[in-house]
């Protein structure tokens, strides 16, 4: 008898167990895995796909792709000869390979892992000062360059590149870094080398950040000494430099030197900016950017060698966040 009411009770427990016990996320109908996944993020989505088949039906789905896509992906994307056969096809393309827009003026993708807008801003889209004297630049083709013209610089003795890009083209939420991209021409450059540029990254009408670059890289065992925290350089703006020392920079000592991309140009970084959650104020709000040689350098140098494709705007990777966000998580489907 007490065998029976045990094993009874062992029955009613195990029922009790099973009804408690969570659904399979694979069990759940197909529309309502698409809704989860719709929440997450690209990267996401193609990490899931691997549980099952019934999850990578729903993580495939059109209804997870569109929201990932911009919301103005059509107007972005121009007509093309081949037709898409879902809205993950068009983002992986979109990501895999950037498109032309603006009368050809500007480039757009999408950050893979994200789904985060990028541009690059062409030298034809640029303010370049003297671009219309054919003493001091030319424009010329390169190959290996994502538009139909590239601006060279031929000889100038006062630097300035300046650009604008509205804040209503870019993600939400997102942390932007801003690269001026360039290369030599293959006889060099000159007039760069241990000379650095002011770069400014802001929005219009508002009080921009200032660092310091090389567009060339600087000596072995080239140095900054610190002063303060304020960002210029004092030497260059108020008197010309001491013997053996270009600028004194009065900020942490840092100048960033540029880095070859693997795409036969290397980039340099101006600066970086932010996009809240609200966005803009409107749509007509811009960030500015420029890249100028310090006033009072050393006055009517020579330079000349450099070839500019233009500037891009590319989302901060996870990874490079760890300044703002402590992240360090990979940025890769």
């Amino acid at each position: 008898m007490e065998q029976s009411e045990l094993g009874d009770s062992s029955s009613r427990n195990d029922e009790i167990v099973s009804i408690g016990a969570p659904a399979r996320f694979d069990t759940l109908p197909e529309d309502c895995i698409s809704m989860v996944i719709y929440r997450t993020s690209p990267r996401d989505a193609c990490v899931v796909a691997s549980v099952s088949k019934t999850v990578k039906s729903a993580a495939e789905s059109d209804l997870v792709w569109e929201k990932f896509l911009p919301q103005d992906y059509s107007s972005l994307v121009p007509p093309r000869s081949v037709d898409f056969s879902s809205k993950k096809e068009m983002y992986m393309s979109l990501a895999d390979d950037s498109v032309l827009i603006d009368d050809g003026k500007k480039s757009f993708w999408l950050e893979k892992g994200s789904g985060k807008k990028c541009y690059m801003l062409s030298a034809m889209d640029l303010n370049i000062l003297w671009i219309n004297r054919p003493l001091y630049w030319k424009w010329n083709t390169d190959p290996e360059s994502k538009f139909e013209k590239v601006a060279e610089l031929r000889h100038v003795c006062w630097f300035k590149i300046q650009g604008k890009i509205s804040c209503g083209m870019l993600s939400k939420g997102t942390h932007y870094f801003v690269y001026l991209v360039f290369k030599s021409t293959s006889g060099g450059s000159v007039g760069f080398e241990d000379t650095p540029m002011e770069a400014q990254v802001g929005f219009a009408g508002k009080e921009s950040s200032k660092s310091f670059v090389l567009l060339e890289p600087g000596r072995r065992g080239y140095r900054y000494s610190c002063v303060s925290r304020r960002p210029v350089y004092s030497e260059f703006r108020t008197r010309r430099p001491r013997a053996g020392v270009r600028g004194e920079r009065e900020t942490d000592g840092h100048v960033e030197e540029p880095k070859e991309r693997g795409d036969g140009w290397s980039e340099v970084k101006l600066g970086n900016f932010y996009i809240s959650d609200g966005g803009c104020v409107d749509d007509g709000d811009e960030i500015e950017f420029a890249i100028m040689e310090i006033r009072n350098s050393v006055k009517g140098q020579r330079k000349s060698g450099l070839i500019f494709q233009g500037i891009e705007i590319r989302p901060m990777k996870e990874g490079e966040e760890m300044v703002i966000a402590k992240s360090s998580n990979s940025d890769n489907i």
